[in-house]
C-alpha cells in the first residue's frame, strides 16, 4: 500500500521561476485579460442592443463571448495573483473549482461552435426554411445543451479527479489546476482518470468537430454551386471568422488533451495553454468584429448614437 497525504492545497509552478519574467508576465497578461473583458463584454452589448444584430449567429456569438469571458476569468485572476506572490498555492477545494468550470467551459464552447456551424448550414444551405426552423425559441434549446451537458460531464470528470490521491509531491507543473498535471503528480487513481479523460475528451472533441466539418463542406458545396459573386463572397466571409476561430480552439485542446502526459508534453502544453486559456478568449471579438460587415456598422451607429449623446 502507498503512504497517500491528505491535501490541503497545491503549489502552482507557473509559467517561469525567473524573478525578473514574472512581473512582466504580469503586465502582459492583466493588460490581455482587460482587453479580454472590454471585447467580449462589449461584444455582448453590442448585439444586445443593435436592431441588425438580431439574428440567431449573433445570438450564438453573444454566448460565445459570454464563455469567453467566464472561460478567461476561471484561470488569469489566480495566475495574475501567483504571479505577484511568493506562495503560489491555491487550495485543494480552489483547485477542484477550477478544474470543474475549466472542463465544463471547454464543453460548452465546443458545442456552442458547433451550433453555430449548424446555424449557418441552415441560413446558406436552406434560406427558405431558416426563417420558420430557427426561431428565437429552437435557438434557446440548441443554447441550452451545450451548457447542461457541458456542466453535467465536467462534474462526472471533476469526481474522478477527487479520486486521485498523493504522495507527498504537491506542485502542479502548471499555471492553473489542469488534469494532465494534477495525473502527472498523483500516485493513486491515476489510470481510471487518464483513461476517462483521454475518452471523454476524444468523444467530444470528435463529435462536435465531425458536425462542424460536415456542416462547413455542404456549405462549401453550396456556395460553390451559386451563380452569384457576390453571394458566394458574402457566404465565405461569414463563415471564415468561424473556421477560424474554430481552428485555434480545437487545435490547441486536442494538443493538450489527447496525449498520455509526460514531462515533455506538461511543459509543451503549459505554453498551449496560455493561447486557449487567454489568447484565444482576446482573439475572439476582433475576429469576429474585424472580419464582419454588420459588426463594424453596429459599432459606427454606436458610436454615433453615443456622440449624439453627449
Amino acid at each position: 500500500m502507498q503512504n497517500f497525504t491528505a491535501v490541503t492545497k497545491f503549489i502552482l509552478v507557473g509559467l517561469t521561476s525567473r524573478q525578473e519574467l514574472q512581473l512582466i508576465f504580469f503586465v502582459v497578461f492583466l493588460l490581455v485579460y482587460m482587453i479580454t473583458l472590454l471585447g467580449n463584454i462589449g461584444m455582448i452589448i453590442l448585439i444586445s442592443i443593435s436592431p441588425q444584430l438580431q439574428s440567431p449567429m449573433y445570438f450564438f456569438l453573444s454566448h460565445l463571448s459570454f464563455v469567453d469571458v467566464w472561460f478567461s476569468s476561471n484561470v488569469t485572476p489566480k495566475m495574475l495573483e501567483n504571479l505577484l506572490s511568493e506562495t503560489k498555492t491555491i487550495s485543494y477545494v480552489g483547485c477542484l473549482v477550477q478544474c470543474y468550470f475549466f472542463i465544463a467551459l471547454v464543453l460548452v464552447e465546443v458545442y456552442i461552435l458547433a451550433v453555430t456551424a449548424l446555424d449557418r448550414y441552415m441560413a446558406i444551405c436552406k434560406p427558405l426554411l431558416y426563417g420558420s426552423k430557427v426561431s428565437r425559441t429552437v435557438c434557446v434549446r440548441l443554447i441550452s445543451v451545450p451548457y447542461v451537458f457541458g456542466f453535467s460531464v465536467s462534474l462526472i470528470c471533476t469526481l474522478w479527479t477527487y479520486g486521485l490521491y498523493f504522495c507527498g509531491n504537491f506542485e502542479v507543473n502548471h499555471f492553473y489546476c489542469a488534469d494532465p498535471p494534477l495525473i502527472k503528480i498523483a500516485c493513486g487513481g491515476v489510470h481510471i482518470k487518464e483513461y476517462t479523460m483521454i475518452v471523454i475528451a476524444g468523444i467530444n472533441f470528435t463529435y462536435s468537430l465531425s458536425v462542424v466539418l460536415t456542416s462547413y463542406t455542404l456549405i462549401v458545396i453550396a456556395v460553390l454551386r451559386m451563380h452569384s459573386a457576390d453571394g458566394s463572397r458574402k457566404a465565405f466571409s461569414t463563415c471564415g471568422s468561424h473556421l477560424t476561430a474554430v481552428t485555434m480552439f480545437y487545435g490547441t485542446l486536442i494538443f493538450m488533451y489527447l496525449r498520455q502526459p509526460t514531462e515533455d508534453s506538461l511543459e509543451q502544453g503549459k505554453m498551449v495553454a496560455v493561447f486557449y486559456t487567454t489568447v484565444i478568449p482576446m482573439l475572439n471579438p476582433m475576429i469576429y468584429s474585424l472580419r464582419n460587415k454588420d459588426v463594424k456598422e453596429a459599432v459606427g451607429k454606436a458610436i454615433f448614437k453615443a456622440k449624439l449623446g453627449q
